[in-house]
């Protein structure tokens, strides 16, 4: 099938999906508005085969030591698959199926898919990794960037997370869990009952983000954007906290985006 843009509809809810571009939701409208900050890097791409840094770009694989390219110097960020381009396995009015070999760099052979769902009052995605050949550690997740404004008025995030991870100097968790602090944030936070964050544009819409992965990266120190990021791990995760992907057993996980109108 063609990796030219594919749009899902229902109700009056409309997603754009740019498989050419890194598999990515490049548009979510409710009602005709826009949701999603415009343009080539953002909407909502897939991070995957890590999420967020990797210290210096690199991690510890077995007794294997692999080097990743800077490219958020000193670290690397956010995976390869955003700059792949994905294929379309199958897609109708609803719903689309995306796929992606994992490639150079990245030193392990693997299979990622991702499933958009659109109904008239959520949007689920839902990926896997998978491989047949050797196991290796993963992360996935998705980051997306959000409108700050809509119509003028701005977002309100509300979320109670049980910790929130200390960032050190090198915009990595240091280890430790603090009381979760006010933002702006470019931080991690742990919400072991599931992913749950809520965004409200006042007199506008409600945005519901939940996942039941325990972790969330928030990004709101643009003012043109916020980003709230469920993912299966911390920052620099691949050494701290790896998911091994096996032959008999994949990483899969998934996010639900409920909205309703005020």
């Amino acid at each position: 099938m063609s990796n030219d843009e594919i749009t899902l509809a229902a109700g009056d809810a409309e997603v754009v999906l740019a498989p050419g571009n890194g598999g990515r939701v490049t548009s979510l409208r409710i009602g005709g508005t826009e949701l999603l900050r415009q343009g080539e890097r953002f909407g909502c791409f897939p991070m995957v085969p890590w999420c967020g840094r990797i210290r210096d770009g690199r991690f510890r694989d077995g007794g294997a030591v692999h080097q990743m390219p800077l490219n958020a110097p000193p670290h690397a960020i956010h995976g390869t698959a955003r700059d792949a381009a994905w294929r379309v396995a199958r897609a109708d009015r609803t719903e689309a199926v995306l796929t992606c070999d994992l490639a150079a760099p990245w030193p392990h052979t693997g299979h990622v898919t991702q499933v958009v769902s659109l109904g008239e009052d959520a949007l689920t995605l839902t990926m896997s990794v998978e491989t047949f050949a050797s196991s290796f550690p993963a992360q996935l997740g998705w980051h997306p960037w959000f409108n700050r404004s809509i119509g003028g008025a701005d977002v309100r995030l509300d979320f109670t997370p049980a910790w929130q991870e200390e960032r050190g100097e090198d915009q990595l968790p240091t280890g430790h869990r603090v009381d979760p602090k006010p933002g702006p944030w470019d931080d991690c936070f742990g919400m072991p009952d599931g992913v749950d964050v809520t965004l409200t544009w006042p007199g506008k819409l409600e945005l519901n983000i939940t996942s039941r992965e325990e972790w969330v990266v928030v990004y709101d120190e643009q003012p043109e954007a916020v980003c709230v990021e469920p993912q299966t791990g911390p920052p620099d995760g691949l050494n701290t906290l790896p998911r091994l992907v096996t032959p008999i057993e994949p990483l899969e996980a998934s996010t639900t985006w409920r909205w309703r109108r005020l």
